[in-house]
C-alpha cells in the first residue's frame, strides 16, 4: 500500500503488558499514520475511532464467527506460548492467556456481542466491508488485491 502498517496491539500494549493513558495512545497511533498511506489493524475502536476514521478511505470489519474465531486463538496463543516468541515491547502469553480474568478466550466471548454495539457510526461515504466468514473475506482481499494492482478506482465489494 506504500505505507507503514501498524499493528495496534504494538502501540497498546508496553513492556509488562501495560498499557498507555488514551491521549499517549492516541498520539502515537496520530504519529505512526502522519504519512498520506497506511494500514492500521487491530481491535481498539473506542481509542482509534477519532484519530484515524476520519482520515481512512477504507475501513474493513472481520466479522468471524466464534466458532471461527476461538480455535484461532487458541492455536495462535498456544503456539507463541510453546515457543516463547516475543510479541510487543517484550512481552510474552502465558497460560493466563488461556485461563483466568487475562483470558483472550474470554476476552474474544465477552466482546463479540459487545463489537455489533460498541463500533461508532461509520463516516458517511467511507466504504466498510463488514466480512463474516472465511470465504468472503478471502474474496474480499483477492479482489482487493486486483484493484491495488490495477491502480485508482472503485473499492472492490
Amino acid at each position: 500500500m506504500g505505507g507503514p502498517h501498524v499493528e495496534l496491539d504494538a502501540t497498546a500494549h508496553g513492556p509488562g503488558w501495560t498499557t498507555p493513558p488514551v491521549e499517549e495512545f492516541r498520539a502515537r497511533l496520530a504519529a505512526a499514520t502522519a504519512g498520506p498511506a497506511w494500514v492500521v489493524d487491530g481491535n481498539h475502536v473506542d481509542r482509534t475511532a477519532e484519530v484515524l476514521w476520519h482520515r481512512a478511505d477504507l475501513l474493513v470489519w472481520l466479522d468471524q464467527p466464534l466458532r471461527v474465531v476461538v480455535p484461532r486463538l487458541l492455536r495462535r496463543s498456544l503456539g507463541r506460548i510453546v515457543r516463547r516468541a516475543g510479541l510487543w515491547n517484550g512481552n510474552r502469553e502465558g497460560l493466563n492467556a488461556l485461563v483466568g480474568r487475562d483470558s483472550v478466550i474470554a476476552w474474544a466471548i465477552k466482546q463479540h456481542r459487545g463489537h455489533l454495539t460498541a463500533h461508532p457510526a461509520r463516516p458517511a461515504g467511507l466504504p466498510h466491508p463488514r466480512l463474516r466468514s472465511t470465504a468472503e473475506a478471502d474474496r474480499w482481499l483477492t479482489a482487493f488485491g486486483g484493484a491495488v494492482r490495477r491502480g485508482p478506482g472503485p473499492t472492490p465489494p
